[in-house]
């Protein structure tokens, strides 16, 4: 059980949506209403190709629920075995990484924007999000732009993340708190 640190946190950038962009997102979802969506729970290799023929990066076993919703599959990242539950909100106008092993359940959103609301009329903010190899984040947790939830990290439902997590730590509430370190048991 190795300890990674977390990568350094990038700060937030400034972005204007393309017309590109814009163009592609209405494309992609009209293919996640025709063919995503209704596509049976257990065709999981169906719906790796099809975020595929639109640039995510998708690892080998990688199981992603029908119901969840991706905003620009071109900024997903999964790794092999990664685990993307019902209902799930990947707001992906930066980065998302779901790393290898590692699972997100159900409805559960991860923002990887905001606004900045010091400057008019409110510029768009993205920053990437990175869940770590083996992390876990629980039921209906809110994720934020910036954050890493290191590797074996577990996210206790219905929190809210908005500072990185530590590897191998077990962290819940709003904001979270640490509440202990994650240990596997012998022969896992």
């Amino acid at each position: 059980m190795g300890e990674e640190k977390p990568a350094n946190r990038e700060r937030p950038r400034e972005i204007a949506i393309s017309l590109g962009n814009k163009l592609a997102r209405g494309l992609w979802v009209a293919v996640w209403v025709l063919l995503f969506r209704p596509s049976p729970r257990i065709w999981h290799g169906w719906r790796r190709m099809l975020l595929r023929l639109f640039g995510a990066r998708i690892g080998r076993k990688a199981m992603i629920s029908p119901s969840c919703r991706v905003w620009a599959p071109w900024n997903l990242r999964m790794g092999d075995r990664g685990n993307v539950g019902p209902h799930v909100d990947l707001y992906c106008v930066a980065t998302i990484t779901v790393g290898e092993d590692a699972i997100v359940s159900q409805y559960s959103y991860l923002c990887a924007t905001s606004h900045d609301y010091r400057r008019r009329p409110m510029p768009l903010l993205v920053a990437p999000i990175t869940i770590g190899r083996n992390a876990w984040v629980c039921a209906d947790v809110f994720v934020g732009m910036g954050v890493t939830v290191g590797e074996g990290a577990v996210v206790g439902a219905r929190s809210s993340v908005f500072r990185d997590v530590p590897p191998w730590t077990i962290v819940a509430g709003y904001p979270v708190r640490v509440i202990g370190k994650r240990e596997l048991l012998p022969g896992e």
